[in-house]
């Protein structure tokens, strides 16, 4: 089962530092995504083939916050590199870094629905029928 902690490191990976101030907001995100996958899937828990996504759902959830709350606390997310290619199966997106066709918020933008976004589809290999 994932926690705060795998959700906590996954962040850090992508640049952003988890302040002690931070874990309460983390908290939730995490738990909210928990549940957002439980319901989608009829699951008492997220079982381990989705704790990837989840823990992405967690960071673009919590990203999202950040963003809306304490933009300035985004500074040390490298976006340049975090958002220049994604790859979803046969299908690659490429944005457009550097040319100045999107701003710093666009690319933030983008990569949030990134990790709130990827790896949904997965869900319907681990949804139960309701009764």
């Amino acid at each position: 089962m994932y926690d705060v902690d795998a959700v906590r490191a996954r962040l850090l990976s992508l640049g952003y530092e988890v302040k002690a101030d931070d874990i309460a907001a983390l908290t939730f995100c995490v738990e909210k995504v928990r549940s957002t996958v439980k319901n989608e899937i009829n699951w008492q828990d997220v079982p381990e083939g989705l704790e990837h996504i989840a823990i992405d759902m967690a960071c673009g959830e919590f990203l999202n916050a950040k963003k809306t709350f304490a933009p300035d606390d985004l500074e040390s997310l490298d976006l340049d590199v975090a958002v220049k290619q994604i790859n979803t199966g046969d299908t690659t997106t490429v944005f457009a870094v550097g040319d100045g066709t999107q701003s710093d918020e666009q690319r933030l933008v983008s990569f949030i629905n990134y990790l709130l976004n990827y790896g949904r589809s997965e869900f319907n290999s681990f949804r139960r029928i309701r009764w």
